[in-house]
């Protein structure tokens, strides 16, 4: 019951913190208000059931070779889930069948077995991997009364979608609203037309892998690897949003990206640590080093598009096109590049504003949608000075200000 408590408490610091209400976002909601994301509900069911899987304790009762073993098979169902999915959508997609329901029927039901299968393990392959991030937190040094705390809480979930409106004239998110998950597409467009005609803003609908509700909602993957580190990238807002770094979200873009760079460098450890303490049998080899010189008789290699150098580029350019005031040029450059993407298999719906505005606060690599932005260099630096990861959260965690991190660096900024 204490635990319950401490979820439904948290709960409400987390939402509260999650949802600001601001005079933009007011004018935002008045087209989306039908369309938004019934959090309190989902809250509540996920508080409940993660009560009940505490309550059962069933992975207590598992090896930790068992345990491992179960959150593969889930794994699979899933993945057998998918490949279902994939191949129902091909019937009633295929001009050629005549009889639709009649040809998926043997599908349906092998779909519906599957879900049963899948909805039976979900509970303990959840309560395993809490287990399983919470103990690397502890191992890193995170679990000063006994465990993490908060402690590590997630449910898998269907997650809704995120319109995010930012200004025409500079990038940054002014607005994040969380839309039902079955928004097609046809509708994505239209709250977009509708919000950016009314409000003379760029918006885009996005896809996210993770929100810091309490429990975390985390989309279903067949990626071990992914679902981990989305499960501590989480974690790692519930943990600053209950200090300054993460209380202060919303001040600035920049606070922003400190926030999820921060908690990408974090989600991408964890899961690395947790992989070879788990799964070591999953972990990839590691690329063999290049060659320090071709053959001779080799021809030149083409050279290949560099995604994430690319999106730098683009990105360097609209900020300056928009920093001289030239906002119609700039919009047209980006779809110009969006078409460039495209071409090369990166197929981006709305290239804009808003697009930079949210992809560009997960900084944790150089380049990509961030540009030259010296905010994720700046963390990135932060986490290559600290002696631990846990001291770079820590440290992190009580900043105000991105001045405040570069008084950390002694001033001193690598190269985006």
């Amino acid at each position: 019951m204490r635990r319950a408590a401490l979820l439904m408490v948290l709960t409400g610091l987390v939402t509260a913190s999650a949802v600001p209400l601001r005079s933009t976002d007011a004018r935002v909601r008045q087209f989306t208000r039908n369309l938004e994301f019934d959090f309190g509900q989902w809250t509540l069911d996920a508080v409940l059931g993660e009560y009940g899987q505490t309550s059962l304790g069933a992975s207590n009762y598992l090896t930790v070779a068992q345990r491992a073993q179960l959150v593969r098979q889930y794994l699979q169902s899933v993945d057998q889930i998918h490949a279902l999915q994939a191949d129902l959508a091909d019937i009633y997609g295929d001009p050629n069948t005549v009889d639709p329901e009649q040809a998926a029927a043997p599908k349906q039901a092998e779909l519906q077995a599957l879900d049963a299968k899948r909805d039976g393990m979900e509970p303990v392959a959840e309560s395993i991997l809490q287990e399983q991030v919470a103990l690397v937190l502890d191992q890193m040094g995170l679990g000063e009364t006994g465990s993490p705390f908060p402690p590590v809480a997630f449910h898998f979930s269907t997650l809704p979608k995120a319109l995010i409106v930012s200004p025409r004239n500079e990038i940054r998110q002014e607005v994040n609203i969380e839309l039902m998950p079955e928004l097609a597409v046809p509708q994505e467009v239209d709250v977009e037309n509708e919000v950016e005609k009314a409000l003379d803003v760029s918006a885009l609908v996005v896809p996210v892998g993770g929100i810091g509700t309490y429990p975390t909602m985390v989309q279903d993957s067949t990626s071990l690897g992914w679902v981990l580190e989305v499960v501590a990238h989480e974690w790692t807002h519930n943990y600053l949003d209950i200090r300054p770094l993460g209380i202060n979200y919303d001040t600035s873009q920049a606070l922003r990206t400190m926030n999820e760079t921060t908690a990408s460098l974090m989600g991408k450890e964890v899961s690395r640590l947790a992989m070879a303490m788990f799964y070591p049998e999953l972990v990839p080899p590691p690329a063999p080093p290049p060659p320090t010189q071709p053959p001779a008789s080799a021809p030149p290699t083409p050279p290949t598009f560099d995604f994430q150098r690319e999106m730098r580029l683009t990105r360097v350019r609209v900020d300056d096109l928009l920093s001289q005031g030239r906002i119609d040029e700039a919009e047209a450059y980006m779809e110009a590049r969006r078409q460039v993407f495209w071409d090369h298999g990166y197929h981006i719906r709305k290239l804009n504003q808003a697009y930079f505005a949210f992809y560009g606060s997960y900084a944790d690599q150089p380049g990509g949608a961030a540009g030259d932005d010296p905010v994720g260099a700046a963390v990135r630096a932060l986490w290559s000075q600290s002696k631990s990861p846990a001291a770079f959260l820590r440290s992190m965690a009580w900043l105000t200000s991105f001045e405040q991190l570069k008084g950390r660096l002694g001033g001193a900024l690598t190269n985006p």
